[in-house]
This record gives C-alpha cells, sequence and structure tokens, in this order.
C-alpha cells in the first residue's frame, strides 16, 4: 500500500505530485487566503512551517500500520500548483481530505482530485474510503459526493462523516444521455 503514497497520479487536468519540501514555496502563496480556514480552523502557515510540515509529511508515517498520501495539484494549463489531496490508511480505511486555494475554486478542481485519488484507492485491498466535511461547506461536501461518498449519520469532531464502502462492486458508468 505504501507504493501510491509516491506514484504520480494523472486525471484530465491535473497531475497529483507526491509531496515533496521543495513544493512549499509555491504552496505558501496556494494557502495563504484566511478564508481558506473558515470551516477547519486555524489560519495561513508561515513559510517555515510549512516547509517543516511538508519534510514530515514527505518522511511518510511514523509507523505502526499507517501509510499516509500527500500530493499537491499542479493544472497541466499552466504548470502552477492550486491545493493538495492527501490520504490517511490505516486498518483497511482510507481517510481523503483535499483543499484547493480561493483562486482556483469553482473549477472543478478538488473533485477531479478527488475522483482521481479515490479511484486509484479502489485498486488497494480496502474496505472504505472516508472523509470528514464540515456539515456548512457545501462546496467540500459536493466534492464528496462526486468522488462517490455518501453522508452517514455519524459525527466526529463536529464534522459529518462521508464514506464509500468498497467492499461492493462500483456501479456501472452513468449511461450518456
Amino acid at each position: 500500500m505504501t507504493a501510491v503514497a509516491g506514484e504520480t497520479l494523472r486525471t484530465a487536468r491535473l497531475d497529483l505530485l507526491p509531496l515533496r519540501v521543495g513544493h512549499a514555496d509555491e504552496m505558501a502563496g496556494v494557502l495563504s487566503d484566511p478564508a481558506l480556514y473558515a470551516f477547519t480552523g486555524g489560519s495561513p502557515p508561515a513559510l517555515g512551517e510549512l516547509r517543516a510540515r511538508y519534510a514530515r509529511l514527505a518522511a511518510g508515517a511514523p509507523g505502526g500500520g499507517t501509510v499516509w498520501g500527500n500530493w499537491v495539484l499542479r493544472v497541466r494549463a499552466d504548470g502552477g500548483l492550486c491545493g493538495y489531496v492527501q490520504v490517511t490508511i490505516r486498518e483497511e480505511v482510507a481517510e481523503v481530505a483535499w483543499v484547493v486555494g480561493t483562486p482556483w475554486q469553482g473549477r472543478g478542481y478538488a473533485g477531479e482530485a478527488a475522483r482521481g485519488l479515490v479511484a486509484r484507492l479502489r485498486r488497494l485491498p480496502l474496505r472504505a474510503v472516508v472523509a470528514h466535511v464540515h456539515p456548512g461547506h457545501r462546496a467540500s461536501a459536493a466534492v464528496a459526493a462526486s468522488a462517490g461518498l455518501v453522508r452517514t449519520d455519524l459525527v466526529q469532531d463536529d464534522e459529518a462523516v462521508w464514506r464509500l464502502d468498497l467492499t461492493s462492486p462500483p456501479p456501472p458508468p452513468a449511461a450518456a444521455g
């Protein structure tokens, strides 16, 4: 399962690049809008803080059966970074998250990246993919739904738990109409 963390993933418009410390310089700008933290709390990270965080994440999970995967999102059309996706895998459950910088929101990048990540996770021996979404964050809920996750009745840390059961085969593609 650790191999997926080092893979570059491709979607129609994005390259999901394995996180490197060197991405911090550009990502500091991507993550600089305080509005990004309205639902998650916190504030834009300083460059030094982001470099240190990326060094920890790029080194991988500390063990104990946990796998981390972290990717920055590169828009192929212009070569710039626009956000990130991440996964934590433990006990055959993958927890996913996504963030797209404010200037790139509303273009479908978060949903595209989440769908690409979930498609790759489907090829692993996992039972489920989950995400935690603030109940008021409609855009993030739409991303979760577009990736095939369904809102459950569970709430953890004031966030709704969204889940995709991978023990059943995926539904057939929708017919073009």
